[in-house]
């Protein structure tokens, strides 16, 4: 992929703009291969003297406070838990492999960056990496993504303008952005008007330093049917909630009644307490209940 990204830079030029949008399958697995996380050979020295470190959620204790469905088995995220993480070698191996997948992406990235330099595009051309999903490293007791955790829905994004003022580099923003708003931006960049259909949002704004009034949250879904012949339940649990600037609000759907969580993400990041049932955040249930109703109608 990195040689075509060269071979397309090399048909451009400094008076026509390009846009190129590169998906690269690394870092990601082989589902149906037993060594998952195939990396090339010249980084398999890279982290072999490193003990990396266990999260906080990937410890037996935290595992048993989750409900029975969420603990089954026979779910995919503890499936292929037990492919990668189920002993303190194969999490080793199995992180240290994702991590080299990474460094190739990483090294890709550095070749088309010079490939720029060299033809006279760097100057005026705006990048943008963007991970399309997270993945779950063994925290909570899971492998692969699927569920409202942050290790799961909380992707990086960032963003390279080289026009911009040394004043606004390395700047971190704190509103939210959303995989949505990346098609807006690049029209705005380019010129370009964006439809009214659009969901998604310009964020050239504040990648340009401005404050403005933004979105305090959004609906989260994953409502993907992975129910085998004869499997007694889908084994990616159905959720949807809210994810705001504090409060984090899921529900499992599919339950008999239906399973919620409420994190307070200001006091606990890496969402270890449900909060449900707690007196004191009733009304805060409450209200993201009813945002979740809102937003969900907004998507009909």
């Amino acid at each position: 992929m990195g040689e075509q990204c060269v071979e397309f830079l090399q048909g451009c030029t400094t008076d026509q703009p390009f846009c190129l949008s590169v998906s690269f399958k690394a870092p990601h697995v082989q589902d149906s291969d037993p060594r998952q996380f195939i990396y090339d050979p010249a980084y398999k020295d890279l982290y072999k003297d490193v003990q990396i470190p266990v999260p906080p959620t990937a410890s037996g204790s935290h595992f048993q406070t989750l409900p029975a469905f969420l603990r089954d088995d026979a779910t995919t995220a503890r499936v292929r838990w037990r492919m990668r993480f189920a002993t303190p070698k194969a999490y080793q191996e199995s992180v240290k492999g994702y991590y080299r997948l990474i460094t190739g992406v990483d090294v890709v990235i550095g070749k088309v960056r010079k490939e720029l330099e060299r033809l006279g595009l760097a100057d005026n051309t705006v990048i943008m990496l963007m991970g399309d999903n997270g993945f779950f490293l063994s925290e909570h007791g899971f492998a692969g993504k699927w569920y409202g955790y942050n290790e799961s829905i909380r992707v990086p994004l960032l963003v390279y303008d080289p026009r911009l003022p040394r004043s606004l580099r390395g700047q971190s923003r704190e509103e939210i952005a959303l995989n949505i708003d990346l098609a807006p931006t690049i029209l705005a960049l380019a010129g370009v008007p964006i439809p009214r259909r659009m969901q998604g949002r310009d964020l050239s704004p504040l990648i340009g330093g401005e404050t403005r009034p933004w979105r305090i949250d959004f609906l989260y879904e994953h409502l993907f049917e992975h129910r085998p012949p004869n499997a007694a339940q889908n084994l990616i649990p159905k959720t949807e909630g809210v994810v705001s600037e504090r409060y984090k609000y899921l529900c499992y759907i599919e339950q008999e009644p239906p399973y919620e969580q409420l994190f307070d993400l200001k006091v606990d990041p890496y969402e270890q307490h449900n909060l449900v049932g707690q007196s004191n955040y009733e009304s805060t249930l409450k209200a993201m209940r009813v945002r979740c109703h809102q937003l969900r109608l907004q998507c009909e």
